[in-house]
């Protein structure tokens, strides 16, 4: 019979197997998917990557290099015609130097990509002659055309837009009906990329639906085979696990199955039972507050009871912690009324605050240290205020120096410091039955917004906990603000009573303030009327007068409209020009003209009678008047000219 036994066992087909064969099968048709798909993705990939990185770019590159074309004979024939249009005349030069090197240098490196040997020709074609037209445009306009003179002479002006005509324009048609070609070109090659990129998604969609509903027929299949197979026996299952969710704990009778992972399960399902009711009761009692009852999980696995095992352990954390918590708030409360009721007397205060905290925490002796008051210029000290089981007289006017043993290096640190291997030497725990070394030593600074205002330091022969530790560095906070107040509370009545005194010295030098602004206030209306002739005088000068101010390099900064009126010009057409604009050409090409403003800039006015010229090109006789002005160091900051025409 054993035999036999082994025999069925070896047989069995587990609901692993039956599940596994089905899905062997789904997988078989879905890795077949993923080829076809794999292959069809790296063909739809390697067409759009040729386009997206190749063609298209290629496309873009082109129809750009046509706008550029399009734009540079814009920009030279604003050249020749518009003689003060400094933006267009900056655009020819950005794209001569700039935009056209980076555009050939991309359509290069796309060029390398193309298949078509003659469309590269095309388009080494095409920079060679682009080349040629930029050489036309800087050697026969640009270089001509630099100065105000050089469009003021005519030969110089007709050779420009002759250029214009009879090189740039036909140059340019030229090279646009060439880089239509080459457009047209690229055009066709991305439309054949368009279009084997539909048909490779075409091709992908008939291979995915018929594999698609292949699948959805065998998993059909499979479906139906496997709910007959599983279905009862998971039915049995149910009804106990239904009631388990209940919270019944029943056990099932059991019934005779195949022989696979139900039968597995169903005796999986009575330990289950057995186990459940031996955790409902440890759970009971964890809920009466018993959190020493034995209990032991079904296994190093069992999730619920190990779960409950870590609640046990959690609750009883929990209940330890609310102890600490609640001795902590009530110390909190103590303490603050004791600095509630002492604020007036700081001695008072000390004492309460050391003898009540030793106290609290059960420790044997204590002290507080407060940081002195002294003046700016001296080195900051701290001397004891009040001590508990200490020997004072031992410390009796004395004081700790920033960084001066444990507690001077609390205070330069500002944290707390904690020992509890005391040197033998330190300090001794006195009765009446003798002395001895304390076991551990708490020094924590009184700070609060990181400003130190001394320090306190317990010491006792047991160890202290982190959460009275941290009980006494709040409690620190607290006496700080205190402290802080009670010495803001003594500096204000110092300060009162310093006030009430400069008050008497304030009303002695009150008279004397009050004749001193009367005789200010004189001198100020004096200095205003002096203001007010001086801005009438300004006034009547630029009325009648033609007035401008020039930097010191002869730019022209500030102009009245009677100078306008004068040559004929508008502000716009004037502002930032250089005086030579006024100046005749035999003039403003003269040595003297610039010694002239050489003299000016060095402080050395300049009057006399000047031919200039109007907008008009005339002559216009002027008597002008140059003067340097100066600021308050002597240098010479702008040049007024002051000039009339005479008749």
């Amino acid at each position: 019979m054993e035999e036999t036994q082994k025999k069925k066992s070896r047989l069995r087909l587990t609901i692993g197997n039956k599940i596994l064969a089905g899905f062997l099968a789904l997988i078989a048709l879905f890795i077949v998917i993923v080829v076809i798909v794999i292959w069809k993705g790296d063909v739809i990939d390697n067409v759009v990557n040729s386009s997206s990185k190749n063609y298209r770019p290629s496309q873009s590159a082109i129809k750009d290099f046509g706008t550029m074309v399009i734009r540079s004979k814009m920009l030279v024939t604003n050249w020749v015609y518009l003689q003060t249009n400094a933006d267009d005349k900056n655009a020819l030069r950005q794209l001569q130097d700039y935009d056209y090197p980076a555009l050939k240098q991309k359509i290069t490196e796309l060029k390398s990509t193309w298949e078509s040997d003659s469309q590269k020709q095309w388009m080494d074609t095409i920079f060679l002659k682009f080349d040629t037209l930029l050489n036309v445009q800087k050697e026969s306009i640009m270089a001509n055309l630099q100065s105000f003179e050089n469009y003021e002479d005519p030969l110089t002006k007709l050779l420009a837009e002759d250029a214009i005509e009879s090189q740039v324009i036909p140059r340019t048609t030229d090279l646009l009906a060439r880089i239509n070609r080459v457009a047209a070109k690229q055009d066709q090659v991305t439309a054949l990329s368009d279009s084997d990129i539909k048909d490779s998604i075409k091709s992908l969609r008939n291979y995915t639906l018929f594999l698609g509903t292949s699948i959805i027929i065998l998993g059909l299949f499979s479906a139906f085979f496997l709910r007959r197979a599983i279905t009862k026996p998971v039915n049995f299952l149910k009804n106990v696990v239904v009631k388990l969710g209940k919270g019944e704990l029943v056990e099932e009778k059991q019934t005779n199955f195949s022989n696979d992972e139900i039968g597995d399960m169903a005796i999986a399902m009575d330990n289950l039972v057995t186990g459940l009711k031996a955790t409902s009761l440890f759970a009971e009692n964890i809920g009466n507050g018993n959190y020493q009852t034995e209990f032991k999980p079904l296994s190093e696995h069992d999730v619920l009871g190990n779960a409950l095992i870590n609640m046990r352990n959690n609750l009883s954390k929990v209940a330890e912690d609310d102890k600490k918590r609640n001795w902590a708030t009530e110390g909190m409360a103590k303490f603050g009324e004791i600095l509630r009721t002492n604020t007036n007397d700081l001695g008072k205060l000390s004492d309460e605050i050391v003898g009540n905290l030793v106290k609290y925490l059960k420790a044997n002796q204590g002290a507080l240290y407060i940081i002195d008051d002294v003046d700016d210029n001296e080195e900051p000290t701290m001397s004891m205020k009040a001590c508990y089981a200490w020997d004072k007289k031992k410390f009796l006017n004395h004081k700790i120096y920033r960084g001066e043993g444990l507690a001077g290096q609390a205070w330069q640190e500002g944290d707390m410091v904690y020992l509890t291997e005391v040197p033998q030497n330190y300090i001794k725990i006195v009765s009446g039955l003798g002395d001895a070394n304390p076991t551990s030593v708490l020094i924590v600074p009184l700070k609060v917004n990181d400003q130190i205002f001394g320090v306190v330091e317990i010491a006792s022969f047991n160890i202290f906990h982190d959460f009275e530790m941290e009980f006494v560095q709040k409690i620190a906070e607290t006496i700080a603000s205190t402290i802080s107040t009670v010495k803001i509370n003594a500096r204000t009545q110092r300060l009162l009573e310093e006030s009430q005194e400069m008050t008497e010295q304030m009303r002695a030098q009150e008279e004397e303030m009050r004749q001193n602004m009367e005789e200010l206030q004189a001198t100020q209306e004096e200095m205003q009327r002096s203001q007010a002739e001086t801005d009438s005088t300004l006034s009547a000068i630029h009325g009648s007068l033609s007035v401008a101010d020039y930097s010191i390099d002869g730019t022209l900064t500030k102009v009245n409209s009677n100078f306008l009126d004068l040559f004929g010009y508008t502000q716009d057409d004037v502002m930032g020009e250089h005086h030579r604009v006024f100046a005749t050409k035999d003039d403003k090409n003269s040595d003297e003209y610039r010694q002239f403003w050489k003299d000016l800039a060095a402080g050395y006015p300049k009057k006399g009678t000047f031919k200039r010229i109007n907008r008009k090109g005339e002559i216009v006789n002027v008597r002008s008047s140059f003067s340097s002005i100066k600021n308050r160091s002597g240098e010479v900051v702008k040049v007024m000219e002051i000039t009339y025409e005479l008749k």
